[in-house]
């Protein structure tokens, strides 16, 4: 009976439909109010905006930082899946990066960088497995236009990833999603710059890892 008992087959839970859906409504509310409002909105409106009680956010995310970090997560994912996206396209390289970079700038990642406070834990392993996968993606989809000669060799990835986040948020003391309109025009006079063949030198050298974590704490 003992034998029996302990080689029966252990039953895996996994989350319900409903459950997994309420998950994924409170982030992207969160996200958009994080956007909107900053980050010290209340918990209670970002869960009325995605339909739920305060019983199921605080049951999916115990604490603020919990819920900052799957946002910041989610953001982070969704820009490695837009440089996928980019690598999978088959035709000019640059306009690949152009696509990148304004799907990019589209996740507003810039507006989300004020939540990471001084309690954040930035070195938390998913935080750190959903930067690296940006970085390798970021690095490549760069790498192939400056092969093809498209782009100039002497801009970095996080060149490129701090350039839109300062480009893609609004200036003070204007409304943020009035702002928007201006983004994409920006990005595009900024991606000119880029391409090869290069008509100055830069002064300086490109941004690494390192120096942008020393100059930008959240980073």
């Amino acid at each position: 009976m003992t034998t029996a008992t302990r080689s029966a087959p252990r039953k895996v839970t996994r989350p319900r439909a409903d459950a997994l859906r309420n998950r994924e409504r409170i982030v992207t509310a969160a996200r958009e109010m994080f956007v909107e409002h900053g980050p010290d909105v209340p918990l209670d409106e970002i869960a009325r905006r995605a339909g739920v009680g305060n019983a199921t956010l605080y049951r999916n995310f115990p604490d603020r930082d919990a819920l900052v970090r799957e946002v910041v997560c989610s953001v982070m994912d969704r820009t490695a899946e837009a440089a996928e996206r980019a690598l999978a396209e088959t035709g000019d390289a640059f306009t690949a990066l152009e696509h990148f970079v304004h799907t990019a700038a589209d996740e507003r990642i810039s507006a989300l960088c004020p939540m990471v406070s001084s309690t954040f834990d930035r070195h938390h392993p998913d935080l750190e497995a959903s930067r690296e996968r940006v970085e390798s993606l970021v690095e490549e989809v760069m790498g192939r236009a400056v092969a093809a000669g498209q782009l100039r060799s002497d801009v970095g990835a996080f060149d490129l990833l701090v350039a839109v986040a300062q480009l893609s948020r609004p200036p003070a003391g204007t409304d943020c999603l009035r702002g928007d309109r201006f983004v994409h025009r920006h990005l595009q006079i900024f991606l000119d710059g880029l391409r090869a063949p290069a008509r100055s030198a830069l002064p300086g050298h490109a941004v690494t890892v390192e120096e942008l974590r020393q100059s930008c704490p959240t980073a």
